[in-house]
């Protein structure tokens, strides 16, 4: 037996959300007093697969064909699926995000699985099964019972941490047998952007909101982003009238972000947004309303003007370096 971790790569390079994967994975294994295998699908280096390494990963299984580097979830699935028969997996670990929600269902279908998603911690019982998890856009806490023989789960962003718990490497090819019909997915063309932190796996995100009055004061948001290293986000009616775009949005109709640091710049704090970033470990409201609902969520509050505000931020950030 075993428990499995799908370790997903970004252009050849893991972050700090699948060494948290790994961390998580490690102790799940530890519990059922079992192994962990983890999983790499596309090209690797090794000196990045033996990272994995500090966080618990002794066997590494890597898939490392050029024609996996494009993420296709049924694809993926498969290849997942046909490692865990091979090892005899009795829980299969994926991160909660773009991939992991992709992945996971399939997974689930392929391999008559029971399935919990954005799970909170390890599990609150082994036998039966049961996670934490959130619910009702993170009003409530949801306990999930898994009876299946072969269990899927994905782990929330910040959940767990990284726990360092370094152990040596081995690092195994592996070739599946695919059917060329599933390679039906072709890129013809790629535009990446440069110099923007990613706001997914973001750890300090700028997020501002209709308070700024006009898309051409933006200027001061994206001034505190670059010197935090920050990425900038923004509420729905701003992303909906136009002044940014709709990949910026979080919320809970927009992206769902768990950061170490929150800054929420004239924004209201309708029930909607707040769904979206309940997760950050700290959140910072500027507003000029001190009756706005931000500030029930924030730890800390600042009652001002974002105009005013942000710049002193900025400006004290950059003296403190």
């Amino acid at each position: 037996m075993s428990v499995i971790a799908f370790a997903k790569n970004w252009n050849g390079k893991f972050k700090n959300s699948t060494y948290e994967l790994v961390s998580y994975t490690k102790n799940l294994a530890d519990q059922l007093n079992t192994k962990l295998i983890v999983v790499s699908i596309g090209e690797v280096n090794n000196d990045d697969l033996k990272n994995l390494g500090k966080y618990g990963a002794e066997r590494i299984i890597s898939v490392n064909d050029p024609k996996m580097n494009i993420l296709t979830s049924q694809v993926y699935a498969q290849v997942i699926s046909e490692i865990a028969k091979m090892e005899g997996a009795s829980a299969i670990v994926l991160s909660d995000n773009e991939s992991g929600k992709a992945i996971a269902p399939r997974l689930s279908v392929k391999m008559k699985a029971g399935m919990a998603s954005a799970v909170l911690e390890l599990p609150i019982s082994l036998n039966p099964f049961v996670v934490k998890k959130s619910t009702f856009s993170g009003k409530a806490f949801g306990h999930v019972q898994i009876d299946s023989p072969v269990k899927i789960i994905s782990i929330a962003k910040n959940c767990f941490g990284l726990v360092e718990n370094q152990v040596d490497v081995l690092i195994e090819e592996f070739s599946p047998h695919l059917d060329a019909s599933l390679f039906k997915i072709q890129v013809l063309e790629e535009e990446k952007q440069t110099n923007k932190v990613d706001l997914a796996d973001a750890d300090i995100v700028v997020s501002a909101g209709r308070g700024m009055r006009s898309p051409d004061n933006w200027g001061v948001v994206e001034d505190l982003a670059e010197e935090l290293g920050a990425a900038t986000a923004c509420s729905r009616p701003v992303s909906d009238e136009g002044w940014r775009g709709h990949e910026e949005h979080v919320g809970q109709t927009g992206k769902v972000i768990a950061p170490n640091l929150y800054f929420a710049a004239g924004i209201s704090g309708a029930i909607q947004h707040v769904a979206g970033i309940s997760r950050s470990k700290c959140i910072v409201a500027i507003n000029t309303d001190p009756e706005a609902p931000i500030f029930g969520v924030a730890d800390y509050g600042i009652i001002g003007d974002v105009m005013e505000v942000l710049p002193k931020l900025t400006e004290a950030i950059r003296n403190s370096k």
